[in-house]
């Protein structure tokens, strides 16, 4: 409806009948353009921009129920008035109402009358389309929603945020957040369906209260994408806490309706998915912190050894997990351990932080590896209840390779020399389950081999099962490179998925 004033298609044969229709119509604020017959209207209708048709219902070349039908058929949305000349009976009145007039008007015909009934039907479909404007809204909001609160990676919500506003809105969008660590990242769509980017952006957040605002900008502030000419963006601001940046989205002024409502609820749900991701992301950051200082600083050097290790946090996108490692020397033997503790979360960090200082302690009091395992498995079930972890650690002799091993319920260590791959496998309960427990293993590693220990990280995948990556990693391992460093990294690369869902440790022992 350009400008405001509704553009009405009037159809008619008859010269002065018309003239009279238009002379009305046009004198009320109509923008009034003309049709002589039903195939000059059908074509009108599918090119100029008409928001209501008076037609006529005797035509010369189609009926004027026909052409109704066919306007509903194709612009269910343009509403139209029959009109007629002739006195008509019930059937007529109902038959063009049935086939889809919205309503009847027949001679003689006030002035008044056509106007007040054109501006009825006006108002009805007005107010239909704007219903149905906020329905398709709010279905999209719903969708963006989901969307955003499903996205894996702060990156990735701000792409479903700005997508799903554009397609919302159907114009150019703009989303705008600073992560946790106060780095601000803006998602962009140039339109309906096309591709969010992410670019960096500064914005002066001074003055923006907690809570949801809207204000209306020149577009050159907010110069992210190519904005519709002469027009303003609206921007929405939503902050939740007041120790934190706004979130904006930005729409085009032209898309908006009155109050905003689903630009201000659109903007409440994407900060609301934001500040959960930045509270993940802040987590996540903290665990993987606390787990690398946790882990050896540097590997210990033993005389006839070689040794290397490889350690991969799950991906940002997911939750920290519980892995670690320790290579030691105490009283001339190489303290080697590996394990996991179940969980992927900030606490399951902290109880891998618990378990590893125990396993220190105890191994510094002169324990053998079956004893260290049944003291942790007692100290789990006594203070760290309801946890479960794996371990498998090991006593290595280094100038005679004797070994003495111990497991609870790890991966099997795994021995490769000669391109012969050996797994070292004992069956034990995990950490804190109340069960019996084996003797240790005792072997030696041959001069030339190499020890590998694991955690599932490296071999375990949603579609496969763990034989197949027990059996992907002997294949890998059946060559050892002469760089011991460059043959975990190896490993990782060939077993790890590019996206790490869960820790990865990799350690290494070679007996030159």
């Amino acid at each position: 409806m350009a400008g405001g004033a509704a553009t009405i298609l009037v159809v008619d044969d008859s010269p002065t009948k018309r003239y009279l229709l238009v002379s009305w119509l046009t004198r009320a604020g109509f923008t009034v353009r003309e049709a002589e017959n039903g195939t000059e209207a059908l074509a009108r209708v599918g090119v100029d921009p008409i928001d209501l048709v008076v037609l006529d219902v005797r035509l010369p070349d189609l009926s004027g129920f026909e052409v109704c039908e066919r306007i509903k058929a194709d612009h269910p949305a343009i509403p139209v008035i029959h009109v007629s000349a002739h006195a008509v009976d019930v059937v007529d009145r109902t038959q063009g109402l049935t086939r889809g007039a919205d309503a009847y008007l027949a001679e003689p015909i006030e002035p008044e009358e056509l106007v007040a009934t054109a501006h009825a039907v006006l108002r009805y479909y007005q107010a239909r389309q704007r219903a149905e404007l906020l329905a398709e809204r709010l279905t999209g909001l719903a969708d963006t929603t989901v969307a955003v609160h499903a996205a894996s990676t702060f990156a990735r919500l701000l792409q479903e945020a700005a997508a799903g506003a554009a397609q919302i809105f159907r114009s150019p969008a703009a989303v705008v957040a600073e992560t946790f660590d106060g780095e601000c990242l803006a998602g962009v769509a140039a339109g309906p369906g096309a591709v969010a980017e992410i670019v960096p952006w500064v914005v002066d957040d001074t003055g923006v209260p907690t809570g949801a605002t809207v204000r209306v900008d020149a577009p050159d502030g907010w110069a992210l994408v190519r904005w519709p000419a002469d027009d303003t963006v609206t921007v929405a601001a939503a902050k939740l806490r007041e120790d934190r940046a706004p979130l904006y989205v930005v729409v085009p002024t032209a898309t908006q309706t009155a109050r905003t409502p689903v630009l201000v609820q659109l903007a409440q749900a994407v900060a609301s998915a934001v500040e959960a991701q930045r509270s993940y992301d802040e987590e996540h950051r903290i665990a993987v912190t606390l787990q690398r200082s946790l882990l050896p600083r540097r590997l210990p050097d033993v005389a006839g050894l070689d040794l290397a290790v490889r350690y991969e946090p799950a991906s940002a996108q997911t939750e920290v997990g519980g892995d670690f490692y320790e290579l030691v020397m105490l009283d001339g033997h190489l303290l080697v351990a590996i394990g996991d503790v179940a969980g992927h979360s900030l606490h399951a960090a902290t109880v891998m932080a618990e378990l590893r200082h125990a396993m220190r302690a105890y191994a510094v009091e002169g324990h053998q590896p079956g004893v260290i395992v049944d003291r942790l498995n007692v100290l789990m079930r006594t203070l760290l209840r309801n946890e479960l972890a794996t371990l498998c650690i090991l006593l290595l002799h280094p100038s005679t390779g004797r070994i003495r091993l111990a497991s609870a319920g790890h991966l099997p260590a795994l021995v490769t020399v000669d391109g012969r791959v050996e797994f070292v496998q004992q069956s034990a309960p995990l950490l804190g389950v109340r069960a019996d427990r084996p003797e240790d293993l005792e072997f030696t590693l041959p001069p030339g081999a190499t020890l590998v220990l694991y955690t599932d990280g490296l071999i375990e995948r949603r579609d496969t099962t763990i034989d197949d990556g027990l059996a992907a990693l002997a294949s890998c391992a059946t060559v050892v490179d002469d760089d011991l460093d460059g043959f975990c990294q190896r490993l990782l690369v060939e077993l790890a998925p590019p996206e790490i869902h869960d820790d990865v440790a990799v350690v290494a022992v070679r007996r030159r």
